[in-house]
């Protein structure tokens, strides 16, 4: 069985183990990281050697760091990484690289069709009738879009919406609201087979489904990371968050996941703070005392129009994994208006959490 993992900030970690009689056996562990002293390598792959194949990830990691060497010195590796590597093999996980990727970029949209064509989209992916997608958003008007379990009222100042004109909407995925308006945002959605996050929890789905991101900013100079559990930060600030929902395959077969992110290019911090009801928990979690300092736009941080860092982003991916130039289907698209119709603007589900 073979495993890869890529550690995030870091290096490819690549496992090649068999299975005898429940435990791991003839244990390879290879990769572009560093690793000191040489002989530490062989105390990586003796630590794994006969461990009980259902071992979780911590339960690997453990045992490599109780055989490693005195002073040993790992640089892109960690012994975390090694364990989701072996998880990932023994999942028969699959890699960016085995799937021809598709990009969707189409004009402007309400903001209750995104919502919709998320669901179709990765519906459609656990179907097996779309290939794995990436979808750059565009917005036809402003919106607030809380998370599937957020309550409607403590979130969304209700007269500040209507006042601003701004739509509400509710995703199926879960996380806090995000204050959106055309051309002050870059979002975008990938919807991923379950077998490319096989293998991870899901902190390490996270991860690992925005490393591509963090490389697209760094050639633009930016250093950004990924903080748990779904932010992306540098160091002026958060610059984007994520949210994800698993969608069972048909039959209850495996699925596919959505992962999407809304990133910050500009913002109206006070329209912001009219529409959103920003608790001082939240604030106080996030160890800042204004909610205008939570976010620091990218225009700033980059200095390109948000057309160019969407270019770099689509390039960097594609670069890395291989990107054809797709489209919305028209099967797709009128079952997402109808999913509009009967689910995303009816009260029933925007206020299901009131």
């Amino acid at each position: 069985m073979h495993g890869e993992y890529k550690v995030p900030g870091g290096k490819l970690v690549v496992v090649d183990i068999d299975v005898e009689d429940g435990a791991l056996r003839h244990v390879r562990v290879a990769g572009d990281f560093f690793l000191e002293p040489d002989e530490a390598l062989d105390a990586v792959n003796g630590a794994l050697e006969g461990a009980p194949a259902d071992t979780d990830a911590a339960g690997l990691a453990a045992r490599i760091d109780a055989a490693l060497p005195q002073g040993t010195v790992m640089y892109g590796l960690t012994s975390e990484g090694v364990g989701i590597a072996v998880r990932r093999a023994l999942a028969h996980a699959t890699d960016w690289t085995d799937y021809d990727w598709q990009l969707v970029h189409e004009g402007p949209q309400p903001p209750a069709l995104h919502m919709a064509l998320d669901e179709v989209l990765t519906a459609e992916v656990a179907a097996g009738r779309r290939p794995p997608t990436l979808r750059v958003w565009e917005w036809a008007s402003p919106a607030v879009i809380i998370g599937s379990f957020q309550s409607l009222r403590n979130e969304v100042d209700a007269d500040g919406a209507r006042r601003h004109g701004v739509d509400v909407v509710r995703r199926i995925s879960g996380g806090g609201a995000m204050f959106v308006e055309p051309g002050n945002t870059i979002t975008y959605s990938l919807s991923v087979p379950e077998a490319l996050v096989q293998g991870l929890s899901f902190q390490d789905s996270y991860a690992y489904l925005d490393d591509w991101v963090l490389g697209a900013l760094g050639d633009m100079g930016i250093k950004a990371w990924y903080q748990p559990l779904n932010d992306i930060a540098t160091d002026q600030g958060k610059i984007a968050g994520a949210a994800q929902k698993r969608i069972v395959g048909p039959g209850g077969g495996p699925g596919a996941v959505l992962h999407h992110v809304t990133m910050s290019y500009d913002i109206d911090a006070d329209k912001m703070l009219e529409v959103l009801r920003i608790g001082k928990e939240k604030l106080s979690d996030k160890g800042t005392r204004s909610a205008k300092k939570r976010v620091d736009p990218l225009r700033r941080q980059t200095g390109l129009a948000r057309e160019e860092v969407i270019g770099r982003m689509v390039d960097s991916f594609r670069a890395r994994y291989g990107l054809t130039e797709g489209k919305v289907t028209d099967e797709e698209l009128s079952r997402a208006r109808e999913l509009v119709r009967t689910k995303f603007t009816s009260p029933e589900w925007v206020a299901r959490v009131p």
